[in-house]
């Protein structure tokens, strides 16, 4: 069996309007083998753990630093300005960039996004800072 060379990843970003969008990316799988495929290695600045109880919910916010979020845990439902969201299940990631932008005073009617816990367990997240 032979595994697909590229993950497609969910890019969360900061459009040319300010608004937070979704899109979706391909991450190509250029190392390892054929059966154990492998990304490059990618640069990191520290990473962090977290874990929201049932039923949390933030506030509209922008990511504070560009950071890949990997679901340990739980779900996660993200939601953005237009009324568009996702959810995350564990085992999946996204890549949180929606940073608010150069000279912008954060407006909660027009940046950023908010997040939820979903379902009856706890979420558990790791955030991977970018450099």
């Amino acid at each position: 069996m032979t595994l697909p060379a590229q993950l497609t990843t969910v890019i969360l970003f900061t459009d040319t309007d300010g608004c937070a969008r979704f899109r979706e990316e391909p991450l190509d799988l250029t190392e390892g083998t054929a059966l154990s495929r492998l990304s490059p290695v990618l640069p990191s600045a520290g990473y962090q753990l977290r874990q929201s109880p049932v039923g949390f919910r933030s506030q509209f916010h922008c990511t504070g630093t560009t950071q890949w979020l990997f679901i340990l845990q739980g779900q996660m439902e993200i939601g953005l300005q237009d009324g568009s969201s996702r959810i995350f299940k564990a085992g999946e990631f996204f890549y949180s960039g929606d940073v608010l932008p150069a000279g912008a005073t954060f407006d909660p009617a027009v940046h950023g996004h908010w997040s939820r816990q979903l379902g009856e367990e706890p979420l558990v997240t790791l955030f991977v800072r970018d450099v």
